[in-house]
């Protein structure tokens, strides 16, 4: 992992009692969010990488098992570099966190453990997002 930040996890919290475990995000703004969806990994083999938006940002909290994040700032959208840095986060769903994912990052994923799920927040309405879409090859900045 290089020494700079492109995301910024929100720090959240749980509580633990004979009734279960309760695990809230007090000072999440729900503000801006226009919509939100899951992704479910059953096995370790699937990768999803690397998709980016110009202008729409996204918030990863894990809710079943782990995955490894890696998000990039792509130097140009139609050609960008293939030598550009990137940061990893560890995500596991017994942390009381979600990754925030700002506008002009790619990000791409698998699950570290089978059967892995999260859910994912944005600021943009799916017809929103689907104009502000960037795929790019698994393989251009990050040996998965």
């Amino acid at each position: 992992m290089n020494n700079f930040s492109i995301g910024e996890i929100v720090l959240g919290d749980s509580h633990t009692d004979n009734r279960g475990v309760l695990t809230f995000f007090n000072q999440f703004d729900l503000g801006q969010i226009e919509r939100f969806y899951t992704i479910k990994h059953e096995n370790l083999e699937i990768i999803r990488a690397w998709q980016g938006h110009k202008y729409e940002k996204k918030w990863f909290h894990v809710v079943n098992g782990s995955f490894k994040m890696v998000l990039v700032k792509p130097d140009d959208w139609s050609k960008p570099s293939c030598d550009l840095p990137y940061e990893e986060f560890e995500m596991h769903d017994m942390d009381s966190k979600i990754l925030y994912v700002p506008s002009g990052v790619a990000s791409g994923f698998k699950a570290t453990t089978p059967n892995s799920k999260m859910i994912v927040f944005s600021d943009f309405s799916l017809d929103q997002s689907i104009a502000d879409d960037y795929r790019f090859d698994k393989n251009l900045w990050y040996k998965w």
